[in-house]
């Protein structure tokens, strides 16, 4: 759930990740770019020997004759020699047997599918030392609008009426406010020593020094030193570098930004409003 932020709404994020770590997986056989088959392919293969006959495998396989023929027929194509052999016959008739090559990629499939199983099952026996890297996996692949992402620690929740104040400490110690209804606080589940996410669009960021900064939003200011600008068409990006290692992106006209002095290697604060951080977490 995703809302922009204002002075009167909330901006929060939740990614459901509610059940229990797994690991899993699925064999196929590929040749060069194309795909013999997985379990199902090789399953009906397996009822083929057992039964004699396309139409009885095809029925204890769950699939349509058709269905049964074609797969046959991509498989024996795919793997460069038949797989299954057919005898003469009319429509559901007739034999089919697997051919000496097809009953050796079922053997070989199933004794790959094994070594397979004992591969997980082995993984899973380190699933605690997994679940410590998972978060930050699950976090890699979070993919927003919003410039600046940053990862920390709820340190205080403070209710101010029917909203919350909710301060993330980032890795570096640099902490920021956030200012969210006490229900999105509720259905976030957020709770000091939690893990979560500040969200911020490059725009919503002002950065300034000494004088230049009166007049700006209090609720957040963090210093550093400016890293980078990258400036075209009227409009600049500053990262701002901060003590702890994090960065801020902000965007700003040209005018403004050669007003206040802005210029790699100086030292600058970045200022923004409480309301313009988006709060998520990956439950």
């Amino acid at each position: 759930m995703v809302s922009e932020p204002s002075s009167t709404s909330d901006g929060v994020l939740h990614n459901e990740m509610n059940d229990a770590l797994q690991v899993s997986g699925s064999l196929w056989l590929h040749r060069g770019n194309s795909s013999l088959g997985g379990q199902a392919r090789i399953a009906l293969l397996e009822q083929i020997a057992a039964h004699g006959s396309i139409t009885a495998a095809a029925k204890a396989a769950g699939m349509s004759y058709k269905a049964a023929w074609d797969a046959v027929d991509a498989m024996n194509q795919l793997a460069g020699e038949p797989l299954v052999a057919r005898s003469t016959g009319g429509r559901g008739g007739g034999g089919t047997r697997l051919t000496a090559r097809g009953a050796k990629l079922v053997a070989a499939f199933r004794a790959v599918e094994a070594a397979q199983r004992q591969f997980l099952a082995r993984v899973a026996n380190d699933l605690e030392h997994f679940d410590e890297q998972w978060p930050v996996i699950a976090r890699l692949g979070l993919q927003t609008s919003a410039r600046n992402q940053l990862h920390g620690t709820i340190t205080n929740i403070r209710r101010c009426g029917v909203n919350d104040e909710v301060t993330l400490t980032l890795p570096g110690g640099e902490a920021i406010t956030a200012s969210l209804t006490h229900h999105s606080t509720q259905t976030l589940g957020l709770a000091i020593g939690g893990d979560a996410f500040a969200l911020i669009k490059a725009p919503w960021i002002d950065i300034a020094r000494g004088a230049d900064l009166a007049g700006l939003p209090t609720a957040n200011r963090l210093s550093g030193t400016v890293d980078a600008i990258t400036d075209d068409a009227g409009q600049a990006e500053i990262m701002l570098a901060l003590p702890g290692g994090g960065r801020l992106a902000a965007v700003m006209p040209h005018d403004t930004l050669a007003a206040r002095g802005l210029a790699a290697g100086v030292g600058a604060t970045a200022a923004f409003p409480a309301a313009s951080v988006i709060v998520g977490v990956m439950a």
